[in-house]
């Protein structure tokens, strides 16, 4: 029998090509000028972002000259609907309604979504999460803290092929002289009041050179807050930071940790996803506890809300529905109110790279889109509610 060669070469080319391999696909799939957009909404789907009924949505398009006719039907852009949403806010009264972000005094809402093992569904929740928000007249911000990177895919970030070197959130983060200002990293995305910054392979990097700099700070208050004081910078131009972190409990996710203002935690309701979740919970106190009583007072974080979301969820299975009923009896309030259902429109947008809210709805039976789609916007109303009541309001 042949020897392996070297681990380290054998993956290393391995590596390569599937690289190669990707490019070459998506080469042939798109041309190379092709990018990511998003479809255009038809007049009852605006209606339904804006809360006004669609006749009110096609008088004002008309006024503004918005949208577009084809076969006798108007379909709009996203920035048709962001032109529409300014539109109707034109009045004092109703300026709150259509422009929902934050007021003078409130605080910049950092939500870090998180859980130890993969497949719970934590990217998924954190894309639809914001784009949710964008749609929604929120001006919102994605950060990929993955080196995995499957957030930056989603929207149409392959971080091996289209990034340059020092294009990550690892930039704000290194320790050395090539560390970059956020705002040098963060990319607009194809949605408006949406943008983001990427993750990748090189966020490794923070994970092999944290503990030499954990020990040269004498206590991690220059290791720890390092995303947090990144946020600083550029704050006032955003309402809502989305972290998605690492499936793991490292360096990278204590860092989004000491940022956030509040927490989700997903977890797919089957008992060996439950398992899991008990020892990343456990983990989680002892290496949180040590690290916040080793920092200032001035840095530790000071939390709005946490929140366990159920994903994937079959409500019809009974072993599932049992787990999520000894969820709620134990957690009761953490435990959201509504879950996230397994889908099948859900799984197939993301074989092709897109949310629930980007792919057509006719590529589905009706009641199958309909399902998934209601599922997820409940959720996100149930986080925007959980946000306006960390702004103070009803």
């Amino acid at each position: 029998m042949t020897a392996l060669q070297r681990l380290d070469q054998l993956v290393g080319e391995q590596a390569s090509d599937l690289a190669r391999i990707l490019a070459d696909h998506r080469a042939a799939t798109f041309p190379p000028t092709a990018q990511k957009g998003f479809r255009r909404l038809t007049g009852a789907e605006v209606g339904k972002l804006l809360a006004v009924a669609e006749s009110r949505v096609r008088q004002v398009a008309t006024d503004n000259g918005l949208g577009q006719l084809v076969n006798g039907r108007r379909s709009y852009s996203l920035e048709d609907v962001t032109a529409l949403r300014q539109a109707l806010a034109s009045g004092e009264r109703t300026r709150d309604r259509y422009l929902p972000g934050r007021r003078q005094g409130e605080g910049l809402q950092i939500i870090c979504t998180m859980n130890f093992k993969g497949g719970s569904g934590k990217t998924t929740t954190s894309a639809h999460l914001l784009q949710y928000l964008a749609l929604h007249g929120y001006r919102a911000l994605g950060v990929d803290l993955d080196p995995q990177a499957s957030l930056s895919a989603l929207f149409g970030i392959h971080s091996v092929i289209d990034l340059p070197p020092g294009a990550t959130i690892y930039s704000a983060l290194r320790y050395d002289d090539q560390r970059r200002p956020l705002r040098e990293l963060i990319r607009p995305t194809y949605i408006p009041n949406l943008s983001f910054v990427p993750g990748g392979l090189e966020l490794m990097e923070f994970e092999h050179e944290t503990p030499r700099a954990f020990g040269a700070s004498g206590g991690g208050g220059l290791v720890f807050d390092r995303l947090a004081r990144s946020f600083q910078s550029v704050e006032e131009e955003f309402d809502v930071v989305v972290i998605d972190c690492p499936p793991q409990l490292g360096y990278l996710t204590l860092c989004g940790l000491i940022a956030a203002t509040s927490v989700v935690i997903t977890v797919h309701p089957e008992m060996l996803d439950v398992m899991s979740m008990t020892q990343f919970l456990a983990m989680l106190a002892d290496v949180t506890g040590v690290i916040f009583d080793a920092l200032p007072e001035r840095l530790r974080p000071n939390y709005s809300w946490m929140r366990y979301l159920l994903t994937r969820f079959e409500p019809n299975d009974g072993p599932q529905a049992q787990m999520a009923a000894l969820l709620r009896a134990r957690f009761g309030a953490f435990v959201m109110l509504n879950a996230t259902l397994k889908s099948t429109a859900i799984s197939d947008a993301g074989l092709t790279n897109q949310t629930i809210y980007e792919i057509d709805r006719s590529q589905f039976i009706r009641g199958t889109y309909d399902r998934a789609i209601e599922s997820v916007d409940a959720v996100n109303r149930e986080i925007e509610d959980l946000i306006l009541k960390a702004w103070g309001r009803s």
